[in-house]
């Protein structure tokens, strides 16, 4: 619950010297952390039925069992039924006799008191205090507890219990988690209602009251009970008792039917790392009415597509080609029990064996081998032994919440000399450690010969892409020609695009805003917004306003804030219902200080000025760590003529937070504004010292230089850049401007060689 994006905080009203703070945070465009989320209570939740006007509501799940007993006893004791439970003597396994746990300079003590389960702990004061545990979160390989503190909020205790070595440990060993770092159990990020409780219970809301600044959480049941896959249940109750005729047994979809891709996104509503955009889900919705799944971003997912940090399986599914030849998650898993359908190998038998033909109906056997995978001459590992299961060569995995196994379902094949030369994980590599790479690696091609592909793979395509070497764009527009390639690849390589601008860019994404698949529409309508000026954006994107998906429709949205001011001709209608549905979202997320912080830039961008301070000083509030927030209060107030004010909140923000590298980049670019450079200077290098990976700190550092007269200094810095970072075009023109203007054609001209290697098509090229 510990992972985030930065979302960008507005724009001031005069325009700065330098790039605005926009430019340098990882902009969401909807703007919320990327979570499972919350809650409380027993009410139940009620969504539209699709038999008529009728409402569908929750039921007692007692109910369910009279019909349907064998996937009722599947479910009993599984990590579904047992996601949640309310802290008793039968559902927390740690231990609360008198016991002391120290970890990242805090003591916590676990201990009974009045019937309850308790901790003593230090809470947001930093001061150790009592806090009851009021519900035991999972039950292995890890249980967590959630503690009650006013305003009806849970939050998720830090230290967790091992069910296995039966001991107590800390989520975040190691990272100095303290009461003032923002993943301390105190804090916001940790706040259950938001996070985790929706993916744990049945039939949850949030119910968060902003005037109040409190929560009201509700639920249907404890753990992921039926109706939490299935939906609202009673038309199906009276569809059973025949007082109702309708579609689906009286349910929103058939999960049992054919339309695989509405029963994998129904398990991807919480095993997906993905930002809300409601309080709750409808079961009749798409995946992304309701929630912005993430793409394959460099944060998350290795550049073959393996998982880097934690992303919850629907990302790497997604990908693979199980789920290309007809495969869904209930193939493998029971959804009831969660265990596998088959042990061992045999679960991958039943389509990769001696006959080569599936024994698994609604799948697309074409392509199969007739091989027998289960034997030493295929795996060559001892049968029983590690590298003879087929998961661990083709599922390798990674540890979260320190011992939390997770295998990557992309469903890879290992290769150690591929993966050395790219960076990314293997399975071989993985386990023969004690052996040099070079020498694993030999070994493969020595068992399978040298790899051979009939198309430009896409992990080498993305490393080109990434790291700006020669044939970059090309490799980028042959991937996207790609008719077979994953939706979520698609999705992922259309980011890409606006580091490679051009006409032909421009072509590509205009073409899959009309996709099948709303992730790639969705990536599309930011590509071209990023590649063309507001003005240019109407004809491309606004027949997007109508989407049938939500996510989609409101990005839309968004993108065209710009022509706000301008008009949008015929458009303006759909424009308003869109912005209105943004405006909603975020809204419904009043809690988060992202949320409050994208209202501010929605009211500031839509001609609200009067609500934007409100805004933001509402997201302090929330989060007083939260510091985007607090540089886009400190430019609003300078960029509105309040310049001491914001001159004395980033004095504060800096005392409170020396080690923060934005606020210093944000100290010295309000130096630069009031025409200290000097001053600024020393800012801009603190903040490139405190976080010397972030390119564009290091870009405006060599800008400031340049400006102050540090030509040279300002070349070698930006030259340092792009030894680490070559696909950084901004930092790539700005160096081929200094050094033109130092009079040093041959590097200017060894630079637009380098440039015309990346991009051909770059229209930078054509001005030189």
């Amino acid at each position: 619950m510990s992972k985030h994006h930065k979302i960008a905080p507005p724009k001031p009203v005069r325009r700065p010297v330098y790039p605005v703070l926009a430019a340098l945070l990882l902009l969401i465009g909807l703007g919320v952390w990327l979570y499972l989320k919350g809650g409380s209570g027993t009410q139940p939740d009620k969504l539209p039925s699709q038999a008529g006007n009728q409402t569908a509501s929750m039921v007692d799940e007692g109910q369910c069992a009279g019909c349907h007993a064998r996937q009722a006893n599947d479910w009993r004791g599984s990590h579904h039924q047992l996601a949640m439970q309310e802290a008793t003597d039968a559902s927390v396994l740690g231990d609360f006799n008198d016991v002391t746990f120290q970890g990242e300079g805090e003591t916590t003590r676990f201990f009974r008191k009045e019937g309850g389960f308790w901790v003593n702990t230090p809470g947001a004061n930093g001061k150790p205090a009592d806090f009851r545990v009021a519900y035991a979160f999972g039950v292995a390989p890890l249980q967590q507890y959630l503690i009650e503190i006013p305003g009806g909020r849970l939050q998720a205790l830090g230290v967790a219990w091992d069910v296995d070595k039966r001991a107590w440990f800390h989520l975040y060993p190691g990272q100095g988690v303290d009461f003032r770092n923002p993943l301390h159990w105190s804090r916001p990020q940790q706040n259950a209602n938001f996070m985790c409780v929706e993916c744990h219970t049945t039939g949850f809301k949030r119910n968060y009251d902003p005037a109040a600044d409190r929560f009201s959480s509700q639920w249907n049941s404890l753990g992921v009970g039926c109706q939490a896959c299935h939906g609202p249940a009673s038309g199906h109750l009276d569809w059973a008792a025949k007082k109702l005729d309708a579609a689906n047994a009286g349910f929103a979809i058939d999960l049992s039917g054919t339309n695989r891709i509405r029963a994998v996104e129904t398990c991807a509503r919480c095993h997906s790392r993905r930002a809300p955009l409601d309080d709750g889900h409808h079961q009749e919705n798409r995946l992304m009415d309701d929630y912005l799944p993430s793409a394959l971003t460099r944060e998350l997912y290795e550049l073959d597509g393996k998982i880097k940090d934690e992303v919850f399986e629907y990302g790497s599914f997604a990908q693979s080609r199980m789920f290309a030849k007809g495969l869904r998650c209930s193939t493998c898993h029971n959804p009831h029990s969660t265990a596998l359908e088959v042990p061992g190998n045999g679960l991958c038998l039943q389509c990769h064996n001696p006959s080569g033909k599936t024994g698994i109906s609604g799948i697309d056997g074409k392509g199969l081998k007739a091989k027998d995978y289960d034997n030493p001459e295929h795996h060559h590992h001892p049968q029983g032994q590690a590298g003879s299961q087929c998961v661990d060569c083709h599922m390798p995995g990674k540890s979260f919440m320190v011992n939390d196994y997770r295998h990557d379902h992309g469903f890879t094949l290992p290769n150690p000399a591929r993966a050395l030369r790219l960076g990314t994980s293997d399975a071989c590599l993985g386990c023969h450690r004690d052996q040099s790479g070079d020498r694993v690696a030999e070994q493969f091609r020595l068992w399978y010969g040298e790899a051979k592909a009939d198309a430009p793979r896409y992990d080498e395509s993305l490393w080109l892409i990434r790291n700006g070497r020669p044939g970059a764009s090309r490799a980028l527009y042959q991937q996207l020609e790609i008719r077979e390639l994953p939706a979520i690849r698609r999705a992922t390589l259309l980011a890409e695009l606006p580091a490679y601008p051009s006409e032909r860019a421009l072509k590509a994404a205009a073409r899959d805003l009309t996709h099948p698949a709303p992730q790639v529409r969705l990536a599309a309508i930011r590509a071209v917004a990023a590649l063309v000026p507001p003005e240019q954006r109407r004809n491309l994107l606004a027949p997007l306003l109508t989407d049938p998906v939500r996510g989609v429709r409101i990005t839309a949205a968004h993108e065209l804030l710009g022509l706000r001011a301008t008009g949008l001709g015929n458009y303006e209608k759909t424009w308003d219902k869109a912005i209105a549905e943004y405006e909603a979202v975020q809204l419904k997320l009043q809690e988060r200080a992202e949320a409050n912080l994208n209202l501010a830039l929605l009211y500031q961008a839509n001609g609200r000025g009067d609500a934007v301070e409100s805004r933001l000083r509402t997201a302090l509030q929330r989060d007083p760590e939260f510091l985007p927030a607090l540089v886009a209060l400190v430019q609003w107030l300078d960029g509105n003529f309040r310049w001491e004010e914001g001159r004395a909140l980033l004095d504060r923000g800096l005392k409170e937070h020396p080690q923060s590298a934005l606020l210093q980049h944000a100290n010295g670019l309000m130096l630069v504004r009031k025409g200290d450079l000097p001053a600024a200077l020393e800012a801009f290098a603190e903040a490139v010292r405190l976080e010397p990976q972030n390119s564009q700190y290091d870009y405006v550092y060599a800008v400031a230089l340049h400006d102050s007269g540090q030509l040279e200094t300002a070349c070698h810095r930006l030259e340092e850049l792009l030894e680490r970072d070559a696909a950084n075009r901004e930092a790539r023109l700005a160096l081929i401007s200094y050094w033109r203007e130092a009079g040093q054609m041959q590097k200017v001209q060894a630079l637009l060689a380098e440039l015309e290697q990346q991009n051909p098509d770059d229209p930078a090229l054509r001005r030189e």
